[in-house]
């Protein structure tokens, strides 16, 4: 009896081609053998389930006779898909029209396949900034020694001058191809040419000062842009700041900033916040105190009567965000004094024989 090839692949009956393909190569990656954690006879049984249904001819039969199709005149074993046949043909299949190459299937899955874009490794600092700083925001120069792009050969890695000639080591191709011996015979991978990094070209005489790899490790000074408004422990990104890389991108740069904190200042979003003791005979009769805050001192009123805790706001005071800026909040502290003189302490007394 033939197997339910579409149940193998986990498809439902019918499954277009392209999904045949996709459940394949999904599967392929998980259960390939050479994987530590793979599954030679699921593998096995996937490979043979699309020499099936990855035919438009034998997909059409096995449509048509369901689980009476046994792949008539197809060869010896797994039900005429022969094994053998797929493993001397390196690691790819063509019988009837039907073919595919590993490398095609597990370009994305580590073994193989097309060529990716290189780039370069990020690079990750610290900066410490005070707390006015992290309020209004600063502009921090800071050298860092890092992969730059050569600036005698601009990334070449040509001597002035000298030519651009075609690899030896790949013949210009920018990959090279690999045969393996597995358990299930040999594997042809392809692998990017690490000598001309997969452009096929070399120079013909190489910079004396990179020695051909068009990038030297140098000291580079770095503007970094301190936002307004930014808090401890948040990162700043640079794109294209981090280490060049031959042939490829450069990658980021990463900015950890820490902020010191303020000796009567504390902030909360976009608002600050300060505490501000005041007399008792003030907070009982009103009066004029002088504030500290990130402008300046600002002068403020303390209204007759006001109580112990309340807050009163200076607008516009606080941290600048893109909706504006945030307020300075004041919290009165009402100083109980905790020794009096006599004669305060009968005024006191007539003031509480007053109901006060």
């Amino acid at each position: 009896m033939s197997k339910d090839y579409y149940a193998i692949l986990g498809l439902e009956k019918g499954a277009p081609k392209d999904e045949v393909k996709k459940a394949f190569r999904k599967m392929a990656a998980k259960y390939h053998p050479d994987k530590a954690d793979g599954d030679e006879e699921k593998y096995k049984e996937i490979t043979e389930a699309y020499a099936i249904l990855g035919d438009d001819k034998k997909k059409a039969e096995y449509d048509t006779y369901g689980h009476a199709f046994n792949n008539a005149g197809g060869g010896g074993g797994f039900g005429g898909f022969n094994w053998q046949d797929f493993a001397q043909q390196g690691g790819g299949f063509n019988a009837g029209g039907f073919e595919f190459d590993l490398n095609d299937i597990f370009e994305n899955f580590g073994f193989g396949g097309g060529r990716r874009p290189q780039r370069g490794r990020d690079v990750s600092i610290d900066i410490n900034l005070n707390f006015n700083e992290s309020i209004f925001g600063v502009t921090r120069k800071v050298l860092i020694t890092k992969n730059n792009t050569c600036n005698y050969c601009e990334g070449s890695g040509a001597k002035k001058g000298s030519e651009q000639v075609s690899c030896t080591t790949c013949g210009g191709n920018g990959k090279i191809r690999e045969t393996r011996q597995s358990i299930m015979g040999s594997f042809s991978t392809v692998r990017e040419c690490d000598v001309c990094n997969g452009t096929g070209k070399v120079p013909k005489e190489q910079c004396e000062h990179c020695r051909g790899a068009g990038v030297s490790r140098t000291q580079e000074e770095i503007s970094i842009k301190v936002p307004a408004g930014i808090q401890n422990g948040e990162v700043i990104r640079m794109t294209g700041r981090g280490e060049a890389t031959p042939n490829g991108q450069p990658g980021d740069l990463y900015i950890k900033v820490h902020v010191e904190g303020h000796k009567t200042i504390r902030r909360e979003g976009t608002t600050l916040y300060s505490n501000l003791p005041i007399k008792l005979t003030d907070a009982i009769l009103g009066n004029t105190y002088r504030v500290e805050t990130l402008d300046g001192n600002v002068e403020i009123k303390i209204p007759a009567g006001i109580a112990h805790g309340e807050l009163i706001r200076i607008k516009e005071k606080g941290v600048p965000s893109e909706r504006g800026r945030g307020d300075f909040m004041v919290k009165i502290s009402i100083e109980i004094p905790k020794k009096l003189s006599k004669k305060a302490q009968k005024l006191i007394e007539e003031l509480k024989e007053e109901g006060i």
